[in-house]
């Protein structure tokens, strides 16, 4: 996937790899909006600078260099030269990096990466070797590469999570607002129904929303909408059946956050799920 002026993404997964899921995007003007990942991000740049907001700093990231994004972290992505960036993404389910963390450091419990941005050309070539593995059905050399990756990059960039701040009245309210959003995403209720609901004014409520989650709730209901669709379509549900059963209008509406959060259209995601790729099959580059 040579530098140029088309972008395009493939969004997949090898089921001989199990817990991770790939992607393989040359962008150009693609600007990722405030998101989170329940799972790892280990993004490999093969050519062109990603630059993303993590947390409250603007990073980027070069050629041979990786973007390291832990579950539940926002950050955006721009490109941050105007020919964009090339890169090859994995996206380990938090399991996969605490087993590997468990066989190869002391460390325990809950483990991630402590800086965004990783200057390691060689652990960029191994997640690239993941990917071209996996492209070749080959499942063994997928595995393993992965692993040296995931316990190089833990070596040099990992520690464990930090500790949760102390809960507070606002923190409760926040985790009692997600936890309403989640049940009732459908047909959610107002920010003012919702700080009512939970006996507190709207402006406490988005303050402490913000704080604990680092994004408004509304926000927060959009990036969660199109979590719960992708599971969705990962069952093989058809995009417009997803897209009025997580509260989004119609299947356009689903279409538009999912591909500015994703990265690819919930179609060409779906049809990648309908496939099966194993170790006797060679999908097309």
């Amino acid at each position: 996937m040579a530098m140029g002026t088309e972008e395009r993404a493939r969004h997949w997964r090898f089921d001989e790899l199990p817990g991770v899921d790939l992607l393989h995007a040359r962008y150009i003007r693609k600007i990722f909006p405030l998101h989170t990942h329940e799972t790892f991000v280990i993004a490999a740049i093969t050519e062109g600078v990603e630059a993303f907001r993590h947390r409250n700093e603007l990073v980027q990231a070069g050629t041979g260099q990786l973007a390291l994004v832990n579950p539940d972290t926002p950050h955006t992505g721009h490109a941050g030269i105007p020919e964009g960036w090339t890169y090859r993404t994995l996206y380990p389910a938090a399991a996969l990096i605490n087993e590997i963390a468990a066989e190869i450091s002391t460390l325990r419990g809950p483990v991630g990466f402590t800086s965004p941005v990783a200057d390691d050309p060689y652990a960029a070539v191994l997640v690239t070797g993941v990917h071209t593995a996996a492209e070749q059905g080959n499942a063994l050399a997928a595995d393993s590469l992965l692993r040296l990756a995931v316990a190089r990059l833990l070596r040099a960039h990992g520690g464990n999570l930090p500790d949760r701040p102390r809960r507070s009245a606002g923190t409760g309210n926040a985790l009692r607002a997600r936890a309403v959003l989640e049940e009732r995403m459908a047909e959610p209720p107002s920010l003012e129904r919702l700080a009512t609901e939970l006996g507190t004014s709207p402006f406490a409520l988005l303050r402490a929303f913000k704080a604990t989650y680092g994004m408004p709730p509304h926000t927060w209901l959009t990036d969660a909408r199109v979590r719960r669709a992708s599971c969705l379509l990962d069952a093989g549900t058809a995009p417009a059946e997803a897209a009025a059963a997580v509260g989004f209008t119609d299947q356009s509406h689903l279409s538009r956050h999912f591909s500015r959060i994703v990265g690819v259209p919930p179609g060409a995601y779906r049809r990648e799920r309908a496939r099966t790729y194993k170790t006797t099959d060679v999908p097309p580059s």
